[in-house]
């Protein structure tokens, strides 16, 4: 589900008071406010009530004589990313000094970038300074107001110059059928069509022995009751098997292989089952990742439990003290084999005999909910920077990867979109990286992360 919430930057020259106009809009002191040109040098963003994103950036055109080169460049560079990001652009001026060339040169560059620009010119704090408004039409931009920062004159006018411009972001819907969609993929004859039996407690699917029976994927609803009171639906399918494609000879069992990816597509939670006498194949992990790369909740459900429990229960096995510390072992192994599980719950089941088969549908409920979760902008900023200045990238060419700003763009699958340096700089182990310091700092624990990468564009002068 993509997001309906939309970014606006506020950008401008060095000290024309766009952090003092940031912290009015959003009632919080979150940017620093300081006489020094050039402070703010980092994004800062705010989730606003209206269900937009207020990015405050630092100045457009600062010389090098107000900071160190280096920090100059940088700032530079996150206004551009921040422009890029952003639905809507608020160009702050100074009432005071009147209009500049600089704020030409930036209304210029403003034009070039096709995104819908306003002037907003601060400093006016009170009837007696409205006539120095004037003089900023001639910029061209889309429209002009006037704000004091200082003095919160506008400051309303301009939260609700937002809404009514972007539109107000209205909680997001659920599909009118609200039921969960849950779909149970693996191997031929792991027993997905006998988890689905003891779920319904009907004999609702054809369950045989004979590896391939299950041909089409098969829906069923099911209502169930949770320990808490709560009243869960679910629309449950049973999918075939999935065979690795060299061996797949029967054109009926390719599209199956076929109907089984349709499956994955429009489910919400996918259970991944593994066969508890035979570990983690080659194709658990070819199929996990399929399950990762839609972007679908997955759970790990190793079936056929139920012998583990009996062979401990006659001897026990050399090298395990017990069978709880065979289950942890085994646990251990599965993350081990499949690494890049996004810390998914892992549950030890038994459609056999029923062995925490109900603990089945309380976990996906879980998942699905985590698949809704929203992170504000800011927090997921400053985790990124957090983690990165922990364990930065390694040097590609004398050259780390680095993000300037991330947002979310969407849920279900959740999506965050990084704007970058450059995106082939991010190999695939430090991308495992920040998705599961992101995933423990967000308790997103099932849900995978999708990145859509976005780098810098050549840069642009200013002076």
């Amino acid at each position: 589900m993509e997001f309906t919430r939309k970014s606006v930057a506020l950008v401008g020259r060095p000290n024309v008071g766009k952090s003092r106009l940031f912290n009015a809009v959003t009632g919080r002191r979150l940017s620093i406010v300081h006489d020094m040109p050039g402070v703010t040098r980092d994004v800062v963003s705010y989730d606003l009530d209206s269900g937009h994103t207020l990015m405050d950036t630092g100045g457009i055109g600062i010389k090098p004589e107000m900071t160190p080169a280096l920090i100059q460049k940088a700032a530079e560079q996150q206004v551009d990313f921040a422009i890029e990001a952003a639905d809507l652009i608020l160009f702050v001026t100074d009432g005071l000094d009147g209009l500049t060339p600089l704020d030409e040169m930036v209304a210029e560059h403003l034009r070039a970038s096709g995104k819908p620009a306003y002037v907003v010119v601060n400093k006016i704090d009170g009837p007696e300074h409205d006539f120095k408004i004037h003089e900023f039409q001639k910029l061209g931009l889309k429209g002009l107001m006037f704000t004091s920062a200082e003095h919160r004159r506008g400051i309303k006018e301009l939260r609700s110059f937002i809404a009514d411009t972007l539109g107000t972001v209205a909680e997001q819907e659920i599909e009118s059928d609200s039921r969960i969609r849950i779909s149970f993929v693996g191997r031929p004859n792991v027993g997905k069509s006998s988890l689905c039996n003891s779920l319904l407690q009907e004999e609702r699917m054809i369950v045989s022995d004979i590896a391939g029976t299950t041909r089409d994927a098969i829906s069923q609803d099911l209502d169930f009751q949770s320990k808490s009171g709560d009243l869960l639906e679910f629309s449950l399918i049973d999918t075939a098997g999935l065979r690795r494609k060299t061996k797949v000879t029967d054109p009926v069992e390719y599209f199956s292989s076929v109907r089984v990816d349709e499956t994955i597509a429009r489910s919400d939670v996918v259970f991944l089952v593994l066969d508890a006498m035979e570990g983690v194949t080659k194709q658990d992990k070819l199929i996990a990742g399929q399950i990762l790369n839609k972007g679908k909740g997955i759970i790990v459900l190793v079936n056929k439990w139920d012998l583990a429990v009996e062979t401990f229960g006659e001897y026990t096995l050399p090298g395990y003290k017990d069978l709880v510390d065979f289950q942890k072992k085994f646990e251990k192994s599965v993350r081990k084999e499949i690494f890049f599980l996004p810390d998914s719950p892992i549950l030890f089941v038994s459609a056999l005999s029923g062995l925490r088969v109900d603990d089945i549908l309380t976990e996906a409920s879980v998942i699905y909910q985590r698949l809704f979760s929203e992170v504000q902008t800011g927090r997921l900023n400053i985790a990124l920077k957090r983690f990165m200045e922990r364990n930065p990238p390694r040097l590609i060419t004398k050259i780390r990867f680095k993000v300037y700003y991330a947002v979310q763009i969407s849920t279900r699958p959740i999506k965050f979109k990084l704007f970058c340096n450059q995106a082939g700089r991010l190999d695939d182990s430090y991308k495992r990286y920040l998705q599961a310091k992101l995933l423990q700092e967000f308790q997103l624990q099932g849900c995978p992360l999708l990145f859509e990468l976005e780098g810098k564009k050549p840069p642009k002068k200013f002076s």
